[in-house]
C-alpha cells in the first residue's frame, strides 16, 4: 500500500472516530440541549492544545451481536491538554456510541490517563454522560468500575480531581464521581442515583421522577452530593476552569498566583456598618467575605446546601485562599450535621492541596435538639473540629461576633492550632451567650431583684465586661489581635504573607481515625 493510499485510510478512521455514534445520535444529543462528548472537549480545553489518546481503541466482546458493531474510541474520548495554560488529564463519555455505557475497553482507556495524570502531577477531569455498565460484556464492565475506582483512591489528596455530571450517571458509576473531590452538575440534563425510579417502585413502592430523585436540584440542595450546579454544558465547563485556577497541579505545589489590581491595604470601612452590636441581629456574612477578597470574586462551594457555613474559594492579594465562614443570616449560623461535613471536606480538601484556611467566627453554638442528637452531631460535629486540628496550612481566624461554647473551640480558636487569631472589638467569647450565663449565674438574685429587668440589664452588661470581652482572649493570648474591621483586609494579608513559609508536620502515622 502506498503513502497515500496509507494516510487516506488514516483520515478515513480518524473521521470515523471523530464521528461518534453518528449524525442522527448527535441531533439527538443536541436536541436534548447537550454538547457531544468530542465538542465538550474542545470547548474544556484551550484551544487547539487537546492531545488525544487511544483514538482507534474498539472494545473485543463477541457476544450478542457486538462483534459486527463496533466504533473508534469504544464510548469514550480521553486525552490531555492545558486548561488556563497548565496542563490536564480528561476524559469525556460519548452518549451516542452504546450509550456512553463502560466496557473493559473503554476502563482501560479511562485508566491509562488516570495514570498519566497521577505521574505527571496534573489535575484529573472527568465528563460523565453514561447509562453505566455495558451489560453485554459482564464482568468485565464491573471489573473497569473497580479499577477506576482505585485509582480514584490513591489520586485522591494528590491531585485534583472533578467530575462534571452532564447527563445520566447511575448505579455504579457514581461511585467514581462521588470519590472525586468536586462534583457539579448541569441543572436540566444530569442526574445521579444508585437505584433509578423503577427500582425504587418495585421495592418500596415509591414514585419518584429521575429529576426528583437525582437531578442537580434535589443533590445540590437536600443530599450535598453535588457541590456546584450550571444551567448547561458550556457554563458547566466555564465553572471547572474557574475551580481549577484556585488549585495548584498537584499536593506538592502551591497555588497559583493571580496578578490583581486591588490593593492590600485597602481599606474596609463598610464592614463597621455591616456588623451589629446586638449578638442576635443577623447579617450577610458573605458581604464581608466580598469587601475582603481580590475584586470581591469569591467563588462558593455548596451554596444551596447547610447554608449556615459558608465554604469556597478567592484570593488575597492575588493568592487562593479557602474560606470557612458562620453565616448569621442563616439559622443564625448555628453549627449542625450537614454544615460540620460541609466544612470538614472543604477543610480537608485545602489542607491537601496548600491552600490556606481564613475562618471567619460568629457562632452561637451547636443545634440543640432530638433530631440532632438522634442523626449522631456529636460524630458529626467532631469531623470540623479534627479537620481543622489537622490542616498544617496556614490558618487565618477572625472573630467578628459571637464564638460561645465548644463552637468557638471548632472554630479554628488557637486552641485548635490555628497561627493567627484575630478579633473585632465586637466580639464575644464565652462558654454561652451573656443573657443565657445570667439566668444560670445570678438565678437566686433576680429572682430577689426589685427591678428584675433592671438588674439582669446590668448583671449581663457586668458579664459581657468581665467574662466575654476580647480583651479577656487577648490577654491569655487566645486572640493574637483586635483589629478595627476597617484594616480586616490589610490584617488578612499581613497574616499570609507571615505564614507562607510556614512549615507543620503531624505526628507520623499510616492515617488518623477521623469519626466518619
Amino acid at each position: 500500500m502506498s503513502i497515500e493510499a496509507k494516510m487516506k485510510q488514516l483520515r478515513e478512521r480518524e473521521a470515523l472516530a471523530e464521528a461518534g455514534g453518528g449524525k442522527d445520535r448527535i441531533e439527538k444529543q443536541h436536541k436534548a440541549g447537550k454538547l457531544t462528548a468530542r465538542e465538550r472537549i474542545e470547548f474544556f480545553f484551550d484551544p487547539g492544545t487537546f492531545v488525544e489518546l487511544d483514538k482507534f481503541v474498539v472494545h473485543n466482546c463477541p457476544d450478542f451481536g457486538l462483534d459486527k458493531e463496533k466504533y473508534y474510541g469504544d464510548g469514550v474520548i480521553t486525552g490531555c491538554g492545558n486548561v488556563n495554560g497548565r496542563l490536564t488529564f480528561a476524559f469525556s463519555q460519548d452518549f451516542t456510541v452504546f450509550g456512553g455505557s463502560l466496557s473493559g475497553a473503554f476502563a482501560r482507556k479511562v485508566c491509562k490517563v488516570m495514570d498519566l495524570a497521577m505521574q505527571n502531577g496534573a489535575p484529573f477531569v472527568g465528563l460523565n454522560d453514561s447509562g453505566g455498565a455495558r451489560i453485554q460484556e459482564g464482568v468485565d464492565s464491573l471489573g473497569g468500575y473497580g479499577d477506576i475506582f482505585t485509582r480514584n483512591v490513591h489520586a485522591s489528596g494528590v491531585i485534583p480531581q472533578i467530575s462534571g455530571i452532564m447527563g445520566p450517571c447511575a448505579g455504579g458509576a457514581v461511585y467514581s464521581p462521588a470519590m472525586t473531590d468536586f462534583i457539579l452538575m448541569t441543572a436540566k440534563s444530569a442526574y445521579m442515583f444508585v437505584t433509578g425510579p423503577d427500582v425504587i417502585k418495585t421495592v418500596t413502592h415509591e414514585e419518584v421522577t429521575k429529576e426528583d430523585l437525582g437531578g442537580a436540584k434535589p443533590h445540590s440542595s437536600r443530599s450535598g452530593v453535588c457541590h456546584l450546579t450550571a444551567p448547561d454544558d458550556k457554563q458547566l465547563l466555564a465553572l471547572i476552569r474557574e475551580l481549577l485556577s484556585y488549585m495548584p497541579q498537584n499536593n506538592r505545589e502551591d497555588p497559583p498566583v493571580k496578578p490583581t489590581k486591588d490593593d492590600v491595604n485597602r481599606p474596609t470601612p463598610e464592614i463597621l456598618e455591616l456588623v451589629p452590636d446586638e449578638s442576635n441581629i443577623p447579617y450577610d456574612m458573605k458581604k464581608l467575605i466580598a469587601a475582603v477578597v481580590d475584586d470581591r470574586e469569591f467563588l462558593e462551594i455548596q451554596p444551596d446546601y447547610a447554608q449556615n457555613i459558608i465554604v469556597g474559594f478567592a484570593r488575597v492579594g492575588g493568592r487562593p485562599v479557602g474560606i470557612v465562614a458562620n453565616q448569621p443570616d442563616h439559622q443564625a449560623g448555628v453549627l449542625d450535621i450537614n454544615c460540620s461535613i460541609k466544612g470538614a471536606r472543604f477543610v480537608r480538601f485545602c489542607d491537601a492541596f496548600n491552600i490556606p484556611l481564613v475562618t471567619l467566627v460568629d457562632v452561637p453554638g451547636f443545634l440543640p435538639g432530638v433530631t440532632q442528637e438522634y442523626g449522631g452531631i456529636i460524630k458529626h460535629g467532631a469531623k470540623l473540629l479534627y479537620a481543622l486540628i489537622e490542616a498544617t496550612v496556614p490558618k487565618i481566624t477572625l472573630i467578628t461576633r459571637k464564638a460561645y461554647g465548644g463552637a468557638y473551640v471548632v472554630m479554628a480558636s488557637k486552641h485548635s492550632l490555628a497561627d493567627v487569631n484575630y478579633a473585632y472589638p465586637t466580639a464575644e467569647i464565652a462558654v454561652m451567650g451573656s443573657d443565657g450565663a445570667v439566668n444560670i449565674i445570678f438565678r437566686d438574685e433576680l429572682k430577689n431583684a426589685k427591678d428584675p429587668v433592671a438588674e439582669k440589664n446590668r448583671l449581663v452588661a457586668d458579664y459581657k465586661e468581665k467574662f466575654a470581652s476580647p480583651f479577656k482572649a487577648a490577654e491569655k493570648g487566645f486572640v493574637d489581635e483586635i483589629i478595627h474591621p476597617e484594616e480586616t483586609r490589610r490584617k488578612i494579608s499581613q497574616a499570609l504573607d507571615m505564614l507562607k513559609n510556614k512549615v507543620r508536620t503531624n505526628p507520623p502515622k499510616k492515617h488518623g481515625n477521623i469519626p466518619l
